[in-house]
């Protein structure tokens, strides 16, 4: 039984690979506890190497978001892509990750401290399950999921590999310089036109990422709200093969010494934004 919920905004439908997949199982999740929800298993058959953990929407529940995760498993097939399902229900029969439904920065700084360490103890349980390390972890969420996703990757005690971000953004607080205790790489997906969250609130928080010595980057979608197109997908996609399928830091570590040249000149690539490089137009 697939729990009712609304869909995800979006500008154009995403690409599919398959039909939609059932849930985990059909108990409901329960109020106030984040629970697993919809799966695509590691494509390989075996133990997974890596696993994504998505975050929805307010109002939306786990079956919308794992549908992205269709577009990206052939490409990382030694992942497991699970959706998590929010701790509270909304009166239209969908999910949200806050108590209270008020987005004013105030409701969502309360929230994002009531819910994170929540979801800290779901991700190190998901992680034990499968004997996974913290950065063969990558994080998605879309609006409020993914306010979460970046308060609570960068309280984690390691690293994850990546956290996406689809139209979200922190309050002005968020993060304190103290809260913070690991600094994985951050991507933003957003629409240009996006009224709900404005494109303006990621700026700026992409900005105080940077100031914190955080790897943050955006990539703007000219005319999109509040909502994720093909293009964000499929971008979003690249992100995570490269993030997850990258090597270990001690791998990379052992490498570093013979590869500064090389390391330098990657290192003044990456510092463009994709909003001020190739990512700010149309595809």
């Amino acid at each position: 039984m697939v729990r009712p919920c609304t869909g995800m905004g979006r500008k154009a439908a995403m690409t599919s690979l398959a039909a939609p997949l059932p849930a985990a199982d059909d108990a409901p999740a329960r109020d106030g506890a984040i629970s697993a929800g919809p799966m695509i298993s590691a494509l390989s058959c075996g133990k997974p190497a890596f696993l994504v953990v998505l975050l929805h929407e307010e109002g939306a529940c786990g079956q919308d978001v794992i549908n992205l995760a269709l577009n990206w498993a052939p490409e990382l097939p030694k992942a497991d892509f699970l959706a998590a399902e929010a701790p509270f229900v909304t009166e239209g029969g969908g999910r949200r990750w806050f108590p209270d439904d008020p987005m004013t920065p105030e409701a969502i700084s309360a929230g994002l401290a009531a819910v994170g360490p929540k979801l800290e103890a779901f991700l190190a349980e998901m992680l034990a399950a499968r004997r996974l390390p913290d950065h063969h972890l990558a994080l998605v969420g879309f609006s409020q999921g993914a306010m979460l996703a970046l308060h609570a990757g960068l309280r984690r005690p390691n690293a994850p590999a990546v956290v996406i971000s689809f139209g979200g953004a922190l309050p002005e607080d968020d993060p304190a310089a103290e809260a913070v205790t690991a600094r994985p790489p951050v991507v933003f997906i957003h629409g240009e036109a996006d009224a709900v969250v404005p494109a303006a609130q990621m700026i700026a928080t992409r900005d105080r990422l940077k100031a914190l010595g955080i790897a943050a980057k955006s990539m703007r979608r000219p005319e999109l709200g509040h909502g994720v197109d093909d293009v964000g997908i499929i971008a979003a996609g690249d992100v995570l093969t490269q993030s997850l399928k990258k090597k270990p830091p001690a791998a990379a570590a052992q490498e570093s010494h013979d590869q500064d040249s090389h390391d330098q000149d990657s290192d003044d690539h990456d510092d463009h934004d994709h909003d001020d490089h190739d990512h700010d137009h149309d595809h």
